[in-house]
């Protein structure tokens, strides 16, 4: 790729796997079909497609893989289980939840929609409050410690082992 292209960063929740795409993103998409809303554990899978225009690297650890079908293989981090790849013969796509700045990736187009749930059209209009509003589970709350790994890119990093983590 060119020096000074585009270039996106990401990883898995708990910092063990790491990637930078370099260059144009594809079609980001959302797909309703039951197998990724397996694969993701939601209601549907949020990707974008990293394909000729621009290059994957995976800059710590690379992901495991479950072969979903008999043509697509899912990448998952084997210590946190953080979903991050759809790997099918036409190209890789990953989760854009997993990207260090989601907000720049937008979907532009859903797949899968006869296996949509019919509520995810009224999100929306389901009440919202903010996570400080939550008055009932403010001390809880604080004594949060977050292991997640911070989105962007670090020297180093531990992710914490299942049994150091208490608090979910």
């Amino acid at each position: 790729m060119a020096e000074g292209a585009e270039h996106h960063t990401g990883g898995c929740q708990c910092g063990a796997v790491r990637f930078r795409v370099t260059g144009l993103l594809g079609k980001a998409s959302i797909c309703h079909c039951r197998m990724c809303q397996k694969a993701f554990g939601g209601f549907y899978a949020p990707l974008v497609s990293i394909r000729d225009e621009a290059e994957l690297t995976w800059t710590r650890g690379e992901p495991k893989r479950f072969q979903s079908s008999n043509v697509v293989a899912r990448g998952f981090c084997e210590a946190c289980g953080t979903p991050l790849t759809y790997e099918a013969p036409d190209g890789v796509a990953i989760a854009i939840g997993a990207f260090d700045k989601p907000s720049d990736i937008a979907p532009v187009i859903q797949y899968g929609v006869e296996g949509k749930l019919p509520y995810t059209d009224h999100m929306a209009e389901i009440p919202a409050r903010l996570t400080e509003e939550d008055v009932e589970t403010a001390a809880f709350l604080a004594s949060i410690v977050s292991n997640q790994h911070p989105d962007h890119d670090t020297d180093t990093w531990s992710p914490v082992k299942p049994d150091e983590n208490q608090n979910g």
